[in-house]
């Protein structure tokens, strides 16, 4: 294990930085920390031997590693797999985790994972800060891998009462060091947010796609379909793994969120029923000067 040491900013850099999952998530995040000078060694673990083989041929990783070697070796550790997979990983890491070392991760919901992470690590719960990188893109697997990934995208810490606040602080750090723009939130409220803004859509965009496949002139309706398609069901292109789990991890607040959304749904169509062009202009107008004033980071 190689020793921290401080870059010419002053912020301590990583000796050596393990990578579960090296995918986009987890290889753009080592790549932004190479290129920012603040990581040694980057070693990578995961499910599949020929995406960590991919990943060395690349170089988003100098060494494959089982997630034992990982809790072993690794100063930091940034975990980047489908949140329906913490829990093996964090029971592997828990026993073997050098005490000195940090975690975070980059999964889509945080409840959950904070569940897996106090059965996994126990009493080492503290050295885990937990983080949801606002990122991401159609393409997948250590290929997609970038350094500017997380440039001006937002990244959300929902840290635990038991973190220290200069270990929070050094994660934080780290992110900022990607480019990213950092908040903090309560995990609960991080989950109810991320239900609204990021969950509904893909499962609008998967759903609205399976009502397409489902017509009986598909083939028609592709051929004639143009930008506005293309950008709604971008996202649709997902990997179906993680936003299975994604939406099983947030269960409560997706449901909550497609009844409100039914409720507005059928205030539509009634309109449409009652040929009540007024409530429809009216609408249309609200939801076409709100998406004109919003300015969000990572948009």
């Amino acid at each position: 294990m190689n020793a921290p040491s401080a870059s010419p900013d002053g912020l301590v850099a990583v000796g050596t930085l393990a990578v579960v999952g090296v995918g986009l998530i987890g290889g753009s995040f080592a790549a932004a920390l190479r290129r920012a000078g603040l990581v040694g060694r980057v070693i990578g673990a995961g499910r599949r031997p020929e995406t960590l083989a991919q990943a060395m041929s690349l170089g988003v990783i100098d060494e494959a590693v089982t997630l034992t070697e990982a809790a072993r070796q690794a100063d930091f550790i940034f975990i980047a797999a489908p949140v329906g997979a913490f829990a093996p990983i964090f029971n592997a890491l828990g026993p073997e985790l050098n005490p000195d070392a940090l975690i975070t991760d980059g999964g889509s919901t945080k409840q959950n994972v904070i569940v897996c992470a106090r059965a996994g690590l126990k009493d080492r719960i503290a050295q885990f800060v937990p983080a949801h990188p606002m990122a991401g893109s159609h393409e997948s697997g250590p290929a997609a891998a970038s350094a500017d990934l997380y440039a001006g995208r937002r990244v959300m810490l929902t840290p635990l009462a038991e973190n220290r606040p200069q270990d929070v602080s050094r994660v934080q750090a780290l992110w900022q060091a990607c480019g990213a723009v950092v908040s903090t939130l309560d995990p609960a409220q991080h989950d109810a947010v991320m239900a609204s803004i990021s969950h509904l859509p893909h499962w609008l965009a998967a759903f609205y796609m399976r009502h397409i496949l489902q017509s009986d002139d598909i083939a028609l309706r592709l051929a004639m379909a143009g930008p506005g398609f293309r950008d709604f069901t971008r996202i649709a292109q997902g990997s179906p793994e993680m936003w299975r789990d994604i939406f099983l991890a947030n269960r409560e607040a997706m449901l909550g969120e497609l009844s409100a959304l039914r409720g507005v749904m059928d205030q539509a169509e009634q309109a449409l029923l009652n040929h009540d062009g007024t409530w429809l202009q009216d609408a249309l107008q609200e939801a076409a000067r709100a998406r004109s004033d919003w300015t969000g980071t990572g948009s």
